[in-house]
């Protein structure tokens, strides 16, 4: 199957045309498809029409900072424009030692660290802008960025009424009083099991990111929003983290708060009720 808007973007790329297309599932947002170009070079394309100003940019950057350090593989950017992303192509079976290598990875990746919290530049969190100022207390960037931020905007939508917002606000002022003070570490930032891949070789391939310097914990708790990692994961990343013990899990909650908080605003009222529950378990 050909596709003329794939050989446009791949012009525009400096790429060769594509003589085979084949659609791939697994994306909820963008149109992706596995490319055979005219070189035999095999390529991954996302495509998503009149997407937000700077969405494919804001994923080729997070791509390439997570490259750019020990950790995990991400698909190497070989092309972007404002109405897609084309990466290389990763695929294989997952090695016997895969959550193992995905946890020391993981614990590599995040023992890069900064001075503060944020990033360069803005990016997005699914199809949510996620705001990234450098702010150099960790409390009041996951406060204000990243809390209130998705709160504020959910309040705007009608999805979270002002009794809502008013304890988000509270939880916010008081996240001192549960998370110990951390450093700011390079994350993924969106990281459920979907976003973890596999290479040729069997290991683990990180994608899709929304990635900054945040908590690690924060990327942690989102490993078990929708579905934990086998133990052998944790296992293997607490052997070669700097985070001391498991208590990280009891303040997860807190952390999936936003992840909450953006599926309420991305898919509705349906996350309403998990967004008050962790609410009520705080405030």
């Amino acid at each position: 199957m050909k596709s003329s808007a794939v050989d446009t973007l791949l012009a525009t790329v400096g790429l060769p045309q594509a003589y085979r297309t084949e659609p791939v599932g697994g994306d909820s947002i963008s149109e992706a498809v596995r490319a055979t170009l005219g070189n035999g070079r095999v390529v991954f394309i996302k495509r998503l029409r009149n997407a937000p100003a700077g969405f494919f940019q804001a994923e080729a950057d997070g791509l390439r900072a997570m490259a750019g350090i020990a950790g995990c593989r991400t698909p190497e950017v070989l092309g972007v424009t404002d109405q897609g992303l084309v990466l290389e192509w990763l695929d294989g079976a997952p090695a016997r030692d895969f959550a193992k290598q995905l946890g020391r990875g993981l614990a590599a990746m995040h023992a890069s660290g900064s001075d503060r919290f944020g990033f360069d530049d803005d990016n997005f969190c699914g199809l949510t802008p996620q705001p990234n100022p450098w702010i150099a207390d960790g409390h009041a960037f996951f406060a204000e960025a990243r809390l209130l931020y998705q709160g504020r905007r959910a309040r705007d939508a009608g999805l979270l009424d002002k009794m809502d917002l008013s304890r988000l606000e509270t939880l916010a002022a008081k996240l001192p009083d549960w998370v110990p003070r951390m450093p700011a570490s390079l994350i993924h930032g969106d990281l459920w099991s979907g976003n973890v891949h596999c290479d040729e070789q069997g290991a683990p391939v990180l994608i899709d990111p929304a990635a900054h310097y945040g908590w690690a914990e924060a990327d942690l708790a989102m490993t078990t929003l929708f579905g934990r990692q086998s133990s052998a994961f944790y296992d293997a990343y607490m052997s070669a983290s700097m985070i001391v013990g498991r208590d990280w899990e009891e303040r997860a909650p807190l952390y999936n708060l936003y992840h909450l908080l953006n599926h309420l605003n991305l898919f509705g009222g349906g996350y309403q009720s998990q967004v008050r529950q962790v609410l009520s378990r705080y405030v």
